[in-house]
């Protein structure tokens, strides 16, 4: 009987002492947490893991619109409006706010970091419901849902854009009414 309480313990203390240096070690400063702080070992993948289930059902989810320069004249109004603070413009470095993010946002219009290769679904999921503990936030109650789709279509048509679309992102042009960049 001695023998069967001191296994108990010996579990018991084995489920506690891990749980007891996690806790210890958050609470001493160890777990980094500036966005110059490198991840713990295995957050990126546990992080890209859970991503991936969590849009499982939505990536094969299709545009109810074409990919047409209308669309995309639409989805670059919104992405210059609301993305492009963090992702940049095409031909353009990123600014100051996006320099500053952990993990920094990919370029959108970069051959090397863009989503063009993404299926459309999955653009759009993430445009949505953002990705936690990125920066990415999610449009869902700011965008209405034909924005979120434009907006994807944009980005997943990134290196195949016609010349008055990618004017339109282009920075130092204004729009009908006069304003710069908008």
């Amino acid at each position: 009987m001695a023998m069967i309480k001191t296994f108990v313990l010996g579990i018991l203390l084995g489920m506690c002492l891990p749980l007891l240096a996690g806790y210890l070690f958050i609470l001493l400063g160890g777990m980094p947490v500036t966005t110059t702080d490198a991840p713990l070992p295995f957050e990126r993948y546990l992080a890209k893991k859970a991503l991936k289930a969590a849009m499982r059902k939505e990536i094969g989810k299709r545009a109810p619109m074409p990919p047409d320069d209308t669309n995309l004249l639409a989805g670059a109004k919104v992405y210059r409006e609301q993305c492009a603070v963090c992702h940049g413009l095409p031909n353009q470095p990123l600014g100051a706010i996006a320099k500053g993010m952990f993990p920094p946002p990919p370029s959108l219009f970069s051959p090397d970091e863009g989503v063009t290769d993404d299926p459309e679904g999955k653009i759009y999921w993430k445009v949505k419901f953002g990705i936690r503990l990125t920066g990415m936030p999610g449009f869902h109650e700011s965008l209405s849902e034909t924005e979120l789709w434009q907006v994807s279509l944009l980005v997943l048509k990134a290196n195949q854009l016609s010349e008055p679309v990618r004017q339109s992102l282009h920075p130092a042009l204004t729009d009908a009414e006069g304003t710069l960049g908008k």
